[in-house]
């Protein structure tokens, strides 16, 4: 299995869903920053994230409609770790 070994801030896992996405933060020190569960749309994801930008990665579990997180991070300089059943984020 290989790792995601950079060190960050933040990190935030996300788990997707149609109409949904469970996004959890975790501090450098592992504690839970934010966790809540919101609509899958851009700007709630922005939101969402917007205080802890400063030094963040994403990830996001497995699954077919994982792109759009992808494009998002890219479009706004977010580091993204591409999801694979072979790699662990946390």
């Amino acid at each position: 299995m290989k790792f995601y070994t950079k060190q960050h801030k933040y990190y935030c896992g996300i788990d997707l869903h149609a109409r949904s996405m469970y996004v959890c933060i975790l501090d450098s020190e592992g504690e839970v920053v934010f966790h809540k569960d919101i609509k899958n749309r851009p700007d709630e994801l922005k939101t969402a994230i917007a205080p802890f930008l400063d030094d963040l990665v994403i990830a996001v579990e497995c699954m077919f409609s994982w792109y759009w997180v992808s494009d998002f991070c890219e479009d706004n300089n977010i580091t993204f770790v591409r999801p694979s059943a072979d790699f662990s984020f946390f």
